[in-house]
């Protein structure tokens, strides 16, 4: 009779006893994190830190616990805190291509997509935009049925915004370099993601042919906006292999971060951190994105998909100082004059040394750290109250500076 009480206590109450058991294994968990977080003296330390994060992010999904739940962000708070540390002492290095600098989205296409190329391999490069790290485990399981995936990681520039990083990937460049190519969209202040990226196209060709001058080809390249154009893709990809180089970007997580602020539909499906990570994995589950890569799974094509930023949950406000012309970016900000809480932003007087364009004499930049948003003096508190805990990018934290990379081939 015991042995059958035994039996059916742990079949009845099975949930139960794995949560209890969760609950210690999250504290000796958080415990090592915190302990590498204090002794965290390399970058690579720190992705360590955010795949550990990231993972408890999903495990914590399965069980509803608001104390383990509160736990962690307590943790992620302290880690984004010291990150953000980390990067205001290294990034500059990184720029000037010191020894030991880890894979930014410069280097993406050289280190994944170049020698791909070389060795005479089809390569699709898809870029989804504002994929997070937590977002990416969520949909994996997804992909490793139909691929084998390589994982690896990489650290999106600062700022992380799309006309910053994502030209990064397709040019190779840092932005003013970028800048220097296309000086007529970078000239005023202004947050026009449309036109400054709209020559990713040809900075691919661009940094293909100084990469390799022999890899003479042909490349395609499709920016995914809306339903429609990924249908159409879906009905051409087996055309686009005739292609040595397919180039994909997909915007849908990108308008969702953007769009949750003005739709209270989707601030309603998507209030929080778990809710983010559902709606993404039901909307890629359901995708042209993935049906792609269902197609591409029963050829040799390899597959490089990506990033260029993730996003961070914004919940405390910080105080921003600027004129008419100062650019209107949460996260960031850019222009002439500008002033911050240096506690909770960087604020680079030297845009060079950052690898950033000045927009006329006197520009500097303030890029907000942890969790803060920008806001100014007038009208301090409507705005405040308008995007707390909205979904923002820009910035320097773990969620939207550590990024994966896979390359993924058929099995």
């Amino acid at each position: 009779p015991s042995q059958i009480l035994s039996a059916c206590k742990r079949l009845l109450d099975a949930r139960q006893i794995l949560k209890d058991r969760m609950g210690l294994d999250y504290v000796a968990a958080s415990n090592r994190i915190r302990e590498a977080m204090t002794g965290a003296a390399g970058w690579q330390e720190w992705i360590d830190i955010h795949v550990k994060l990231s993972e408890w992010d999903l495990e914590l999904d399965r069980f509803f616990d608001p104390g383990l739940r509160q736990l962690h962000e307590d943790l992620r708070r302290a880690c984004n805190q010291e990150f953000g540390k980390f990067v205001e002492r290294n990034y500059a290095g990184w720029v000037q291509e010191e020894e030991g600098a880890p894979t930014l989205s410069v280097d993406i296409v050289p280190d994944f997509v170049a020698p791909a190329l070389q060795r005479g391999e089809q390569v699709f490069l898809v870029v989804v935009d504002c994929l997070r790290l937590d977002h990416w485990l969520s949909i994996m399981p997804l992909i490793a049925d139909i691929f084998d995936v390589e994982q690896h990681y990489q650290y999106s520039i600062l700022p992380t915004a799309t006309p910053y990083s994502r030209n990064a990937i397709f040019s190779g460049l840092f932005p003013a370099d970028v800048a220097k190519l296309y000086p007529n969209e970078w000239q005023t202040a202004r947050d026009d993601d449309t036109s400054r990226n709209r020559h990713e196209h040809q900075l691919l060709d661009r940094q293909l042919e100084e990469i390799d001058p022999t890899l003479k080809m042909e490349a395609r390249y499709v920016k995914v906006l809306d339903i429609a154009e990924g249908n159409n893709l879906v009905k051409k990809v087996h055309t686009y292999r005739s292609f040595p180089l397919m180039s994909v970007v997909f915007n849908f997580l990108d308008i969702l971060t953007h769009g949750r602020s003005e739709s209270e539909i989707l601030k309603e499906m998507a209030p929080n951190e778990p809710a983010y990570r559902s709606l993404t994995r039901s909307w890629f589950s359901h995708s042209s994105l993935f049906e792609m890569l269902r197609r591409l799974s029963e050829t040799d094509t390899t597959v490089v998909i990506t990033t260029d930023h993730g996003c961070v949950m914004s919940t405390r406000s910080s105080m921003a100082y600027g004129d008419r012309e100062t650019s209107t970016n949460l996260r960031f900000k850019y222009g002439k004059n500008l002033r911050c809480d240096t506690k909770h932003s960087l604020h680079l007087k030297d845009p060079a040394a950052f690898g950033l364009p000045s927009v006329g004499m006197g520009t500097n930049y303030i890029i907000c750290k942890e969790d803060y948003y920008f806001v100014y003096p007038t009208k301090f508190h409507e705005y405040q109250r308008y995007y707390a805990n909205s979904f923002q990018h820009g910035g320097i934290s773990l969620e939207e500076m550590i990024l994966p990379v896979a390359v993924l081939r058929a099995k």
